[in-house]
């Protein structure tokens, strides 16, 4: 056709690893399984050494992940606001001692060397995606008013 410019690969195709033309539609998902299965053992190694990190700095100020979650965030207030009042006054205390721990410039393991800590005890996250999913069905539930 006179005017128009041409490609050796159609919209369909792709070329992939090593010079490779597979047809995106049929072989994608399955090129995409294997790259999985190649990277896994190594994304698994990664997340396992940032966990023990992440659970290592935690345990210097006595902290838990949770207790990363900000409270400015609907979801969490209103969890906190649901959670036992111990669950939140431990919360309390744990980010109050962090922040002295902070501004002394120490850790908790100089005051209590034998603390046992939790760092990946989750208390209120099982709220929070509770209170996500019923935000999000409310939002579709809803939609049609946006037309």
């Amino acid at each position: 056709r006179k005017g128009e410019t041409t490609t050796h690969f159609t919209h369909t195709h792709t070329s992939l690893f090593f010079g490779l033309s597979f047809a995106t539609t049929k072989f994608k998902p399955i090129i995409m399984s294997g790259l999985m299965k190649v990277l896994d053992p190594f994304i698994t190694k990664a997340a396992q050494l940032y966990r023990a990190q992440l659970a290592k700095d935690l345990n210097k100020m006595g902290l838990r992940y949770e207790d990363l979650m900000s409270r400015d965030e609907p979801e969490v207030n209103e969890a906190l606001e649901l959670a036992h009042p111990d669950v939140v006054e431990g919360r309390y205390r744990r980010l109050k001692r962090a922040s002295d721990l902070a501004f002394k410039q120490k850790n908790l393991q100089d005051y209590a060397p034998d603390m046992v800590l939790e760092p990946f005890k989750f208390e209120i996250s099982e709220d929070v995606q509770k209170i996500l999913q019923r935000d999000l069905e409310f939002d579709l539930l809803n939609n049609y008013k946006k037309g």
